[in-house]
């Protein structure tokens, strides 16, 4: 079976490594009736076979079991009797390729033990199994106390997940005024994967809460402590959910900015296209402009040097200086009338 640990705790102390699961649950039923004594059992990517066999001999719900099985759940704490399941969602910053990747542990606590099902490799429960044990105070608060860790384990890891987050949005705002074209995408992406983040939190102010009501009903002078460390790491906890709705209200201001320098861009650069397609106007009105100039005198040149017998003015004495005034004053004529326009 995929079982990473088990192990009976005795007034906090590790007393016995059983074989098997089975001897697990007959070496418990088997220990004094001083002190408080339970199982902790650790299991990572079990099949579907090997839950219904852990469900089985601990009597676990079958609505729990079925959300074990199919996992991708929402982080929740429901109550089936006396045992409780609480499934979290632990996540980590993977720097190389920038993603925050979520993962998913289901705990089961019952009176005498602690099931953990890990659906990935992070959080390593070990450092958690190892912590408790070199406390044994601590951990003889029974099963709760390995939920506190755990609880506490997640939560201090979602810390390099916001720093990580954190120097994204920097380098996010730095593309941004620099005019990167790619990184609207990148926006997006990010939103998403801090939406998705704070799916994974958020839930836990309920939990926190629900845990509060359930440690009351057994309240003792034994469980202060663990009362006290609890309420520790709701705050973390809160302080971890309003520095996410933080970067979701700096992710959208970001992206309205984006917009908004794109919008300018976009505007200046139909603005230079405006004044480009002006100044090429005023190139053509020039060229036609004299293009016509030079047109009056040519036509006036071209009819009277077509090589007929009979045309007028042919045999004048002042034919020639005509044609040269009347090209002339049609040249100037024309030149006044585009100058007053503004096309010269």
């Amino acid at each position: 079976m995929s079982v990473i640990d088990n192990a009976i705790y005795i007034d906090g102390k590790r007393a016995a490594v059983p074989t098997s699961l089975d001897h697990t649950f007959e070496e418990l039923r088997q220990c004094p009736d001083h002190g408080r004594s339970f199982c902790w059992i650790g299991l990572l990517r079990p099949s579907q076979q090997e839950i219904k066999a852990v469900a089985e001999e601990f009597g676990l719900h079958s609505l729990a079991v079925e959300d074990t099985i199919n996992a991708h759940q929402r982080p929740k704490l429901e109550r089936y009797g006396d045992v409780l399941f609480v499934v979290l969602r632990p996540a980590r910053y993977v720097d190389p390729v920038e993603v925050v990747e979520i993962g998913e542990v289901h705990l089961f606590l019952g009176p005498d033990f602690v099931i953990t099902v890990r659906h990935a490799e992070e959080p390593d429960l070990a450092e958690v199994r190892k912590r408790l044990e070199s406390d044994p105070g601590l951990l003889d608060n029974g099963p709760y106390s390995v939920l506190y860790a755990v609880l506490d384990k997640i939560v201090d890891d979602y810390s390099p997940v916001l720093d990580g987050l954190q120097v994204d949005i920097d380098e996010i705002e730095v593309q941004v005024f620099g005019g990167d074209p790619g990184v609207s995408k990148r926006i997006y992406q990010l939103s998403r994967e801090v939406i998705e983040f704070q799916r994974a939190v958020e839930p836990l102010r309920d939990i926190f809460v629900e845990l509060r009501e359930r440690l009351k009903e057994h309240a003792s002078e034994s469980d202060l402590e663990l009362r006290r460390a609890l309420r520790d790491v709701a705050d973390h906890a809160t302080r971890v959910m309003e520095r996410i709705e933080a970067f979701r209200q700096l992710l959208s201001s970001i992206l309205q900015v984006n917009a908004a320098l794109v919008a300018q861009r976009q505007n200046e650069e139909m603005a230079r296209m405006t004044e480009a397609g002006y100044l090429q106007n005023e190139q053509v009105k020039r060229i036609s402009s004299w293009a016509a100039i030079l047109f009056a005198p040519t036509l006036v040149a071209s009819i009277y040097g077509m090589n007929f017998t009979h045309m007028p003015e042919l045999t004048w004495p002042l034919g020639y200086p005509f044609a040269v005034l009347l090209m002339l004053l049609l040249g100037l004529g024309l030149y006044a009338i585009f100058k007053r326009r503004g096309w010269l």
